[in-house]
């Protein structure tokens, strides 16, 4: 069996695909065996991820995010990009309960989680261009 293998989709920028794209990442790497806590942490960086080029790439204005993904040995990368506004300060965006947004409607806890439940993270953006996530997480092979 291939130790390696990729997958790629894009879709809409609605909110509605958000859970599209959790089930279809966790299907990907299910190849792997992962725990269900591995799943769970992936699951949860992804909407993150795929939630903010929604809400704040896009402006809830609808555009298309493109979601890479590759499996390398036990090794999961994850690029999730977008064409929306970007980010002009990604370090104070990665800040801890930092938003663009009201208060009432987002936490600004999202880069936070992603960084929480993978074990690597790195956010490439430019004003008037778009935002790519990129997401590595290395499935355990001992269970």
């Amino acid at each position: 069996m291939s130790t390696s293998s990729r997958f790629y989709m894009e879709m809409d920028a609605i909110s509605e695909n958000e859970g599209f794209a959790r089930v279809c990442i966790a299907a990907f790497c299910a190849r792997l065996d992962p725990t269900l806590e591995e799943i769970n942490d992936i699951k949860t960086a992804v909407s993150e991820a795929v939630t903010n080029s929604i809400i704040h790439g896009y402006k809830k204005q609808g555009g298309i995010i493109h979601i890479n993904a590759d499996i390398d040995e036990n090794i999961l990368t994850i690029c999730i990009s977008d064409d929306g506004c970007g980010i002009e300060d990604v370090n104070k965006a990665m800040e801890p309960l930092y938003t663009t947004g009201a208060l009432e409607e987002r936490s600004g806890m999202g880069f936070t989680f992603m960084e929480i439940f993978m074990d690597y993270l790195h956010v490439e953006s430019e004003p008037g261009k778009g935002t790519k996530v990129i997401m590595k997480k290395e499935i355990s092979k001992n269970k």
